[in-house]
C-alpha cells in the first residue's frame, strides 16, 4: 500500500513539472531509491527479510527508473 501511494505521490508532482513526465518522473524514482536505500540503513533492515521493507520498495523503484529511462531515452 505504502509503495502504492509513493507512486501515486511521484506521478502527481511529475504530472505538474515544467520539465516533462519523463524526465520529472525519472529525476524522481531516482530520488526515491535513494531515500529507500538510506531509510533501510538507518532503519537496519535485512537485506533478504521475509518481509517486505524498504529495500523490496528500492528494488522496485528501480525497475521502474530502469523502464522510464528506456522510453524516455531508448537510443541511449
Amino acid at each position: 500500500m505504502r509503495f502504492a501511494a509513493r507512486i501515486l505521490l511521484l506521478a502527481g508532482f511529475a504530472a505538474f513539472s515544467s520539465v516533462g513526465f519523463g524526465r520529472a518522473l525519472a529525476a524522481l524514482l531516482w530520488m526515491a531509491i535513494i531515500l529507500c536505500a538510506v531509510v533501510g540503513i538507518l532503519r537496519r533492515e535485512p537485506l533478504f527479510g521475509s518481509e517486505l521493507n524498504h529495500w523490496d520498495e528500492r528494488v522496485a523503484f528501480g525497475a521502474l527508473f530502469a523502464r522510464v529511462r528506456l522510453v524516455n531515452d531508448p537510443g541511449t
